[in-house]
């Protein structure tokens, strides 16, 4: 319906979510982005350690979102999903404040070069991860839920694609912001100032999107939507036995437009779905709804489940994507650590802020493909760059990233031998931060092709009772891929001598040859899932003259 017939939804509601997503990624990016730092200063944790429980973190944030998906899809909508979970960050806010303001929550400084430094209490570490695990929790219930819910708010896919572009740039620019100001203010000035910024942030997140409450067009939950996809499963097991048919109408149909769309025959991946949809004695009533819904269903709902098992291939493919991101990013922080971070005589560069580079080339670069790349492509080409070539290229771009990031470890290791500063933790080695730059910017290029595309495919592809779940499936892999990260570090560690708890004898560059040539394992896997994938939902759009292309 368009927004012209709708008492609600429409370009005004993305007022208050861009509002809200911009408040909620301000708060949570200002203590995420610096966890590994805090985690090293203020607990002396070792740096690798670091970076594993900081990989744990994010793998949580981005799992909770599809927690929050199926809440918001089978009993609160997604309304509520975000503002509970803007209100859940609000009180772990309020936990990191306390974590860095009082003493006593937090183990004596430890000085640099020093072997002997008191790791936290268990009274501390409890608190500690408290704190982190409920502001988690709160933002990842939060970001990709306001994606659908801002999606919803229209009703041309067009605009809903741009809209997946540009909530990636909000989200980008807020983290830009958080993760050099705000960080700043903690490394700079205070811990629990800068934590009192987040906390204040996640506040007006909050009040902005509850003003906007009744501009928003809800969507009214459904009931599970895995419900219906394990109807198709049991109903076709337990008809195992019944003959396939080639007519329609011995198929039911929950729409009678059902039998326009919905093709009868499949091939033979998913011909013994069909069956869960054929007719048999009393499987209806005899005002012709379904009996017995365990043993029967629509051919609408076995089509929705052929579209998710199409997509889990693709999906799967992502994962090995974003694990080397994932490492780099990590370890990109306490490389910063160990170099030389000055900006003239006066100014330190955080080391958290190193990450930034990532967020300002993603952003810059999503804008640019928007406005510029892909329009002036399918004017030359006379088609648009479709999702599947966008992700693809976004494979390639990453590989690329980790090859130079191999070479800056080796010039980087060079220099401490060169110096002897092996067996020295902590010591800052004479090469300048501006030597991450040129593969956090290849990174962010990757990140501008793949994300979007991603999110983009998932929701217009997912049916639309799943659509919740369709956004947050990027954040799923993304939570994989850093829990994937974290148990291929901790193999690394076990197998080899590479990362010690001081980087600076280590060699990083192996691990980063290792994850070249998985990433380019992994791009050809994507290549034969690309090629096999068959799209639907898709093809009605372009047909619905959308100007939306797989």
């Amino acid at each position: 319906m368009p927004d012209s017939m709708t008492k609600k939804g429409g370009f005004i509601t993305l007022f208050f979510i861009s509002g809200t997503l911009s408040g909620v990624m301000l708060s949570g990016f200002g203590w995420l982005a610096n966890l590994i730092v805090y985690l090293v200063q203020e607990f002396n944790v070792e740096s690798i350690n670091a970076t594993q429980i900081a990989n744990v973190v994010h793998g949580c944030i981005n799992l909770l979102p599809v927690l929050g998906a199926i809440i918001a899809d089978s009993f609160l909508g997604s309304f509520h999903v975000a503002a509970i979970s803007s209100f859940i960050s609000f009180l772990g806010m309020i936990l990191l404040i306390l974590t860095a303001k009082l003493s006593s929550l937090k183990p004596p400084p430890c000085e640099i070069g020093s072997s002997f430094c008191r790791a936290p209490s268990k009274l501390q570490y409890v608190v500690l991860y408290l704190s982190i695990t409920t502001a988690s929790a709160g933002l990842g219930g939060s970001r990709y839920t306001l994606a659908t819910l801002g999606a919803n708010q229209l009703d041309k896919p067009k605009d809903k694609e741009t809209f997946f572009n540009w909530f990636f740039f909000t989200v980008n620019a807020s983290s830009i912001i958080s993760s050099t100001a705000i960080v700043y203010v903690e490394d700079s000035i205070s811990w629990a100032l800068g934590y009192t910024i987040c906390f204040a942030a996640n506040f007006i997140a909050l009040a902005v999107f509850l003003a906007g409450q009744r501009f928003y067009r809800c969507d009214k939950p459904q009931g599970s939507p895995f419900t219906g996809l394990l109807r198709v499963v049991v109903a076709a097991v337990r008809k195992r036995k019944v003959l396939l048919s080639s007519r329609s109408e011995d198929y039911y149909h929950e729409h009678c437009e059902t039998s326009k769309v919905m093709p009868v025959t499949a091939n033979g991946w998913f011909r013994f779905l069909n069956r869960a949809a054929m007719k048999t004695e009393g499987d209806i009533d005899s005002d012709g709804l379904i009996a017995r819904p365990w043993k029967l269903c629509s051919l609408e709902q076995v089509g929705n489940l052929r579209t998710v098992i199409r997509l889990v291939p693709i999906w799967s493919s992502g994962i090995f994507l974003i694990t080397p991101v994932a490492i780099q990013s990590s370890i990109a922080v306490t490389q910063a650590l160990s170099m030389d971070r000055h900006l003239g005589s006066n100014f330190k560069i955080p080391a958290a802020s190193i990450i930034v580079v990532i967020l300002v080339s993603s952003s810059f670069f999503v804008a640019l493909f928007d406005r510029f790349v892909f329009p002036t492509w399918q004017k030359l080409t006379g088609r648009p760059l479709t999702l599947l070539q966008r992700i693809g290229i976004g494979h390639v771009i990453i590989v690329l990233s980790m090859a130079i990031s191999a070479m800056v470890e080796s010039k980087r290791l060079k220099t401490i031998q060169d110096n002897k500063l092996e067996a020295l933790p902590g010591a800052i080695v004479p090469m300048q931060v501006w030597w991450l730059f040129p593969q956090l910017v290849v990174i962010g290029i990757g990140d501008a092709f793949h994300f979007p595309g991603q999110i983009a495919l998932y929701y217009h592809e997912f049916p639309a009772s799943l659509r919740s779940i369709a956004t947050a499936m990027v954040s799923l892999v993304v939570g994989i891929a850093f829990y994937v990260s974290t148990a291929l570090v901790e193999l690394i560690r076990r197998l080899t001598g590479w990362l010690p708890g001081n980087i600076n004898s280590g060699r990083l560059d192996n691990l980063y040859w290792i994850l070249v040539t998985a990433g380019a394992l992994n791009f050809m896997y994507f290549l034969v899932c690309a090629k096999l994938y068959k799209c639907q939902n898709i093809e009605k759009e372009v047909d619905a003259n959308s100007g939306f292309d797989i």
